[in-house]
């Protein structure tokens, strides 16, 4: 049987695919299991669980679990880089249960610097997905870490990290910004007020504005469950405002997103109030990486006897 056992490895959670000969996802998995958090018998045994019942196939990840902290330190690559040359740099390490498991490398941009481990293997599976935006496009893949990337080329040519979601739930947790604060709702007012409030901050930035969330709840001006909306919003649109003013990223196109539906509705919904479109986000592309990655490298082969559909072909 051809086909591939895709892993998108993460810090905090780890996602399997398994794919068929035409590259299309037969079915997936997720599991709590990032690389801080293993279950007793640590990366041996998170695979064995999570691909129980799968057919014996070849095995491709992404993601931490090739840091320093993972199963096996796969070097950061220079920017720019491919398919071609991320797949030239893939370490393997034999499994215990006697099968290999090969590692995509991270990115590193050196103008930074900065890295990425994971997002270029969601990029490369959102171009095979997207062909005509592969000569120039530019790309956010919300998250702990918040990517914005540039492809030319089909490469990736420039990236930074903004440490969005990572500040949020540190302000959720551990900030008297939230204090009293209970399960937050979904308040699309809150979170259009803290957007507008990060857009219209000028050089001074969002950061200046975020005591408001505390000054506007004593006030009586912001209900206390609706202070970590506000914050959403102030950090989101912060987000926005400061990689927009450094004209680094190409606006004169929809910006592209990868990444959970949810967290992408609400950077659709800050777009709004900065008057530029964000397009659909794509889902999966990190499965859709994994496969042309895989048939770059010759782990696969499809089916002749399968006719695969034209953004999942080898």
């Amino acid at each position: 049987m051809s086909g591939l056992i895709g892993l998108d490895w993460g810090t905090t959670s780890l996602r399997a695919y398994w794919l068929d000969a035409a590259g299309e996802i037969r079915e997936t998995r997720a599991r709590p299991w990032g690389i801080r958090h293993l279950p007793e018998g640590d990366f041996d045994a998170a695979l064995t669980d999570i691909a129980e019942g799968w057919p014996q196939l070849p095995r491709l990840a992404c993601g931490m679990v090739g840091s320093r902290q993972g199963w096996l330190e796969v070097p950061y690559m220079n920017l720019p880089a491919d398919t071609a040359q991320l797949g030239s740099a893939v370490r393997s390490l034999r499994a215990k249960d006697g099968s290999d498991v090969h590692i995509i490398p991270g990115l590193r941009n050196p103008h930074g610097p900065d890295v990425m481990r994971g997002e270029e293997t969601q990029l490369l599976g959102a171009l095979a997905l997207r062909p005509a935006l592969i000569p120039d496009s530019t790309w956010i893949l919300p998250g702990t870490h918040s990517k914005w990337a540039r492809v030319r080329d089909g490469a990736v040519a420039d990236f930074c990290t903004m440490m969005t979601g990572e500040l949020f739930a540190l302000l959720r947790q551990h900030s008297i910004l939230c204090a009293g604060a209970g399960d937050a709702a979904v308040d699309p007012d809150a979170f259009a007020r803290g957007v507008i409030a990060a857009r219209d901050s000028g050089t001074a930035g969002a950061f200046s504005r975020l005591f408001s969330a505390r000054a506007l709840m004593l006030d009586g001006a912001l209900a206390p469950d609706a202070v970590p909306e506000y914050l959403s919003g102030l950090l989101i649109g912060e987000e926005l405002r400061s990689s927009l003013a450094t004209n680094r990223f190409r606006q004169d196109a929809p910006l592209q997103l990868i990444g959970d539906a949810a967290l992408c509705a609400r950077y659709r919904l800050a777009a709004s109030h900065f008057d530029f479109d964000l397009a659909d986000p794509l889902l999966d592309a990190a499965a859709h990486g994994l496969w042309q990655i895989a048939c770059d490298i010759g782990l696969v082969s499809t089916d002749s006897s399968t006719a695969p559909k034209e953004t999942s072909s080898c």
